[in-house]
């Protein structure tokens, strides 16, 4: 199966509904001909594996699986055995990743020549994947040095150069097996498998004797540096720590256990570790050690955390309820999750160590307002502890958030209503009872009364009014009309209001800023256009584009799904507003295809609830069959109709 068969299978995996073959081939960036006869091969092999693509004429692929264990087995067996040489001709990525990998582990200068012979490439496509590749290495302060008749070899400091390749030199997702992955490190290794399984099981006993908490991708991260450093100090490479550093890290009693680790693995490899190598062990298990309780109060909470990580949860906290207005200032949940978090983090900043996330793409597309308020944090993390926080770790940081966003959800009380109706009490108590059948704990029905008591309603405890008789007058709550004996037209009414349906959210898109089918080619050109354009009609500060790139050097806007959702990195209008763009054919955004921009732009220091609106965009991305629809839209009407037909 090659790696496009296998982007096909994994988008038709994560989808819950068909999916066209026009969005494949957007994604894939090929024709939908393509698409079909990549489908066609792809189900001739699930066949005879317990799936086969089902397709149904006007609405899209989808996957059906009868026979499970045989479909996992054979999905395990070939995503990880896709040839080296085919994903090198399928994908510039494979190759600027491969690139990465051998300057990693290199320990000559490699020649671009040897190079392009090696992948089969030209010279000017290894110079262009040169400039990708040199941006990944710098994330971890190591650089290309350049020497003349000798090529080129990546250098920088010892510890970031073990950080890196635990990063790129690995394929640790979540479809790749351990026995995958370990097969893969005997080989970097260069050491014997049995020793290796030795290691990892001193691991799991000295973090079990020791009751040290770690998560399963802590402990790979753990075993893989160990038997980096291994290969590495055969090779005569050993890691450095100022003596500062050095004696914090001995009073540890992290320090004890990596003593413990680092022994056993000596007359393992039958190699000596220096000291040095000891302490940086010890770092990993300082970066990684998680407290389980979190159900205690906060008085217990303040004899576990340190007073900087009490002040930097607030000082998060305040950012997020000034900034978003999410209602979550007070969660103590959130208080004390995301204090635990920060606590084995401020030792992963201190020492500079990568934190590996594998969920972020599934964080990215399925919480995306939980991700924006992982920015914010970020930022403040940032500022306090003048570090740089790259988006693996707002990715973390995002699932407490959204864990509090979703629990907010379920704590909001219900609506309360009252009804009126001149009918007759009769005809009252079967709206109320309809009422309840209809929206059970959604809604709390106060009382029922005629028209003539009006007065008498408790308007500071009522959201609103369902009333089967006409009321003219102006009333401080908001009167639902609807007939004696309610239709399904009456329901939906009521529905929307209690949904807050997203009919308010239509104020935030405005005609003269949706543009649609634009032949736009690059990021750039996108991002320079809307700005423009909103320049036309309102008032922006000179640097709003540059605050915009900000925000995308931070994590880039494109959450899949064809869809990116740019905006400054702090709010700079005076209104609250999107600039909607769809695009005749899909442009590269970071490593995603997009054809649907929205340019979220928020008013300064509103203390508007936006909520609803973030929910709007979250449903956008999560729904390619949405986005498919609206890039086809033609003008404002087509596209609105095409938003409330999905709400």
């Amino acid at each position: 199966m090659n790696s496009r068969a296998i982007k096909i299978l994994r988008e038709l995996l994560a989808s819950d509904q068909p999916i066209t073959s026009d969005y494949l081939a957007h994604i894939l960036d090929v024709t939908s001909r393509t698409v079909r006869d990549d489908i066609k091969a792809l189900n001739h092999s699930l066949h005879m594996h317990g799936a086969k693509i089902k397709s149904t004429r006007g609405t899209g692929y989808e996957l059906l699986i009868n026979d499970d264990q045989n479909f996992r087995h054979y999905l395990n067996q070939s995503l990880n055995h896709v040839s080296q040489e085919q994903a090198l001709l399928d994908s510039p990525d494979a190759r600027i990743r491969y690139l990465v990998k051998r300057f990693l582990l290199a320990e000559r200068y490699l020649k671009l020549d040897d190079l392009c012979d090696e992948m089969h490439i030209s010279k000017s496509t290894i110079q262009s994947d040169l400039r990708s590749v040199k941006k990944m290495l710098e994330k971890h302060d190591i650089y290309l040095d350049k020497k003349p008749n000798y090529g080129l070899k990546a250098i920088g400091n010892e510890v970031k150069l073990r950080f890196a390749m635990s990063e790129y030199i690995f394929d640790r997702s979540e479809t790749g097996s351990k026995t995958i992955w370990r097969d893969q490190l005997s080989t970097i290794a260069d050491a014997d498998k049995e020793q290796l399984d030795k290691v990892w099981s001193v691991i799991i006993n000295q973090i079990k004797e020791n009751h040290i908490s770690l998560a399963d991708i802590a402990i790979n991260n753990l075993y893989i540096h160990i038997a980096i450093a291994y290969k590495r100090i055969k090779s005569g490479h050993q890691v450095s720590l100022i003596n500062q550093e050095f004696d914090e890290i001995t009073k540890q009693k992290e320090y004890r256990v990596a003593h413990h680790i680092v022994r056993a693995a000596e007359e393992i490899f039958m190699v000596k570790f220096p000291p040095e190598e000891i302490a940086y062990i010890a770092i990993h298990l300082l970066g990684t050690k998680m407290v389980s309780q979190t159900n205690m109060s906060e008085a217990e909470l303040e004899n576990i955390m340190e007073k900087q990580i009490q002040i930097m949860t607030t000082k998060i906290l305040d950012a997020l309820e000034a900034k978003m207005h999410l209602g979550i200032r007070h969660d103590k949940e959130l208080l004390i999750g995301l204090g635990l978090h920060l606590k084995p983090a401020i030792n992963r900043y201190k020492y500079g160590m990568n934190v590996r996330n594998p969920m972020l793409q599934d964080i990215k597309l399925n919480y995306p307002l939980a991700f924006e308020a992982g920015i914010i944090a970020g930022i403040v993390l940032e500022q306090e502890m003048d570090v740089s926080i790259d988006e693996n770790e707002i990715g973390y940081i995002a699932l407490h958030i959204g864990a509090a966003i979703e629990r907010k959800k379920m704590q909001s009380s219900p609506m309360c209503c009252y009804i009126v109706c001149a009918s007759g009490l009769g005809s009252a108590h079967l709206i109320k009872y309809k009422l309840k059948a209809v929206f059970g704990s959604r809604i709390e029905v106060m009382g029922t009364t005629e028209y003539y008591k009006l007065k008498q309603i408790p308007f500071d405890k009522t959201d609103f009014i369902v009333s089967s008789v006409p009321i003219n007058e102006d009333l401080p709550v908001p009167v639902i009309d609807v007939n004696a004996i309610l239709s399904d037209k009456d329901i939906a009414k009521i529905e929307a209001f209690v949904e807050e349906d997203i009919d308010h959210v239509f104020e935030y898109i405005q005609e003269d800023l949706l543009f649609l089918n634009k032949d736009l080619q690059t990021q750039d050109e996108v991002l320079a256009f809307l700005v423009d354009q909103i320049s036309k009609t309102t008032k922006l500060p000179d640097d709003y584009l540059k605050r915009i790139y900000e925000r995308e050097e931070i994590a880039p806007t494109a959450y899949g799904n064809l869809i990116a959702i740019p905006h400054p990195i702090t709010a700079q209008t005076n209104d609250t507003f999107l600039t909607i763009c769809t695009l005749k054919k899909p442009i590269d955004w970071a490593d995603k295809r997009v054809q649907f921009v929205c340019l979220l732009n928020v008013e300064k220091d509103s203390k508007e609830d936006l909520q609803h609106m973030y929910e709007m965009l979250g449903k956008m991305v999560d729904n390619p069959s949405l986005i498919q629809q609206l890039v086809q839209c033609k003008n404002y009407r087509d596209f609105i109709n095409t938003l409330l037909a999905q709400n």
